[in-house]
């Protein structure tokens, strides 16, 4: 006979049969595309199937994938909203520390959802297994109801690797990369898609690449000339054979006037982005990520590398392309006899940063925890601790040049703090009426208030710096660029740029700045955008110091190209440097 189940049962069955459903309609059918809306959907009824057989509970089968996959789902969409990515699973391989916490603490909704997903989600599913019952396969016998529990999960485990496959029959879905999973919401595909996004490809040699190019320079192209002609004169009053060179990377910056609805003068002229009598190259400048991902501009500008080049893996550089690089602009400024340093704005944690630099050949790391920074320091307390260190590192190394690369933080995202916050004239919208709908309009309002607001202290801060290296008495450069533009949460793609035709994509283009005290050897840098990978050589090209083999490349690759990489228009040509940098000088190593 058999007996009817106990209304908990019931109750909690219907329960997880409704969640169920509303899993399967907030994500495989909400997609638009066909195949992604059939990946989705195979995953959870494979992972369904896989709970039935392995727990005999048709409630919590149907529970565990409605809470797993509808977490993914909310943690995707939230994390897209405030950071403008999808969650990948790369993340819970790099980023799930405490960096996660300082992340989440900037953003409320993010701790909000990372405590109740810790307490709700193990919460719920203990509860629905100790409501369910083994009910699947009663009527068998032990034996043959083992049996069929193994059989069945052994088939689902199956399913599920074939599915979630490269290879497999929705080998179509894994095609889209992971900067198309980055820009994308369809939170469950790119999730499981971006398992196979995690293995660094490099370039393999060009067959139709450019035959018989010279990537080396004479003596005469890449001289120290800076120990001639500009340093170690009798104007400055401690010679050094080479110039200080300070790199400033600001955070989510770019040039305001490069708006075409930034009309106000006053407050989208800045000085910084200004050119003036010390000014030798100046600029826009392409970057390789939008949004977020300072990480690889910072491995752009110091190996001189694109981290497209090495698939959708090279997203995390500081984890798996530093340990590999060959050449880098530290190690190229240690031949030449430099100390180099890096001023870090958080802690040496976030982003393996303290180990990535030690990868590149930095001397010493000053982890801004030490100095008191967080995420909310002004640009004035970061200049604080620049003029402390620098002081200090100079009374140690006399006449030895030093080169610091210190980065900015204020300018991260997100832009939304009340006007009532900020000193006038930020205090209320700019640019009221400019935009539709109305939401759009305050909503971008309010983001270029606070954008415009923190590009003045980091005016008044680079101002500073600038003084303190060109009017110290020593030959010095200073180089400064932003990494990203901001995303105002994805709104900035509403705001019309201004740039050269040759510009694929006006959403990858921020501004960089290099001046000195000095007149370096040769004149006329100037670039439509110039390629932050080519910085690195610029920087020493007007210093003086003398290039390696790469950056040698990289010099001729950018005048040949008018700073343009991967976006060189003359293919063979790329395709020639690309097998130089990759084959023969073997840039990055297995």
């Amino acid at each position: 006979m058999k007996l009817p189940l106990p209304k908990r049962t019931r109750i909690v069955t219907a329960v997880a049969a409704i969640g169920f459903i509303a899993l399967l309609i907030a994500g495989p059918f909400a997609s638009s595309e066909r195949d992604e809306c059939l990946f989705a959907l195979a995953l959870i009824i494979a992972s369904a199937l896989l709970v039935a057989f392995a727990s005999r509970r048709p409630a919590f089968a149907l529970a565990v994938p409605s809470v797993v996959f509808g977490g993914l789902l909310v943690a995707g969409a939230i994390k897209f909203k405030y950071l403008t990515t999808p969650l990948l699973a790369p993340d819970l391989v790099y980023f799930l520390n405490r960096d996660l916490l300082d992340v989440a603490h900037h953003y409320p909704s993010i701790m909000v959802a990372l405590v109740a997903g810790a307490v709700l989600i193990p919460g719920s599913l203990i509860l629905v297994w100790w409501l369910d019952r083994p009910r699947l396969f009663a009527h068998q016998r032990p034996v043959q109801r083992r049996a069929l529990q193994i059989i069945g999960a052994i088939a689902a485990i199956a399913l599920l690797i074939a599915v979630d496959s490269p290879r497999g029959p929705f080998s179509s879905v894994f095609d889209k990369g992971m900067w198309a999973m980055m820009n994308d919401r369809n939170y469950i595909v790119d999730f499981f898609a971006s398992f196979w996004q995690t293995q660094i490809v490099i370039p393999k040699p060009d067959a139709g690449a450019e035959k018989g190019v010279v990537w080396t320079q004479s003596p005469t192209d890449n001289p120290p000339a800076c120990a001639k002609r500009a340093c170690a004169t009798t104007r400055f009053v401690s010679a050094q054979e080479h110039p200080d060179i300070v790199s400033i990377l600001e955070e989510s910056t770019f040039d305001p006037s490069m708006l075409k609805d930034c009309t106000i003068a006053a407050l989208c002229k800045v000085k910084m982005f200004q050119a003036d009598g010390r000014t030798r190259a100046h600029g826009l400048a392409t970057m390789h990520v939008w949004g977020g991902g300072t990480w690889t501009s910072e491995f752009a500008l110091l190996t001189g590398l694109d981290h497209l080049s090495f698939g959708e893996a090279g997203l995390y550089a500081p984890y798996n392309l530093a340990p590999r690089v060959t050449y880098t602009l530290p190690r190229v400024l240690h031949a030449a006899g430099y100390r180099v340093i890096a001023i870090y704005p958080m802690t040496g944690d976030f982003i393996n940063a303290r180990n990535a630099y030690k990868d590149y050949g930095f001397d010493k790391f000053y982890d801004g925890q030490d100095y008191g920074l967080s995420w909310e320091s002004p640009d004035s307390d970061l200049v604080q601790v620049f003029d402390r260190i620098y002081a200090q590192e100079k009374k140690t190394i006399g006449k030895q040049p030093l080169f610091v690369m210190m980065l900015t933080l204020r300018e991260h995202g997100p832009h939304m703090d009340p006007y009532k916050t900020m000193p006038p004239p930020f205090d209320k919208p700019l640019f009221p009426g400019r935009w539709k709908p109305k939401d759009l309009d305050d909503w971008l309002n309010l983001n270029l208030a606070n954008y415009l607001y923190r590009v003045s202290g980091s005016d008044a801060a680079i101002t500073h710096i600038e003084k303190t290296l060109l009017d110290s008495g020593r030959p010095a450069l200073l180089f400064h660029f932003g990494d990203h533009q901001p995303s105002f949460e994805g709104a900035i793609r509403a705001l019309q740029k201004i740039v050269p035709p040759s510009v694929p994509d006006s959403n990858f283009i921020t501004y960089f700045m290099l001046k000195t005290n000095y007149k370096p050897a040769r004149s006329g840098y100037s670039y439509p955008a110039l390629d932050i990978s080519f910085a690195g050589s610029l920087i020493l090209d007007i210093a003086g110091v003398p290039k390696d083999a790469f950056f040698q490349a990289s010099a001729l690759m950018r005048e040949r190209c008018q700073g343009r990489y991967l976006d060189c228009p003359n293919k063979p040509l790329l395709g020639s440097y690309d097998n130089y940098v990759f084959d023969t000088l073997h840039a990055v190593h297995e």
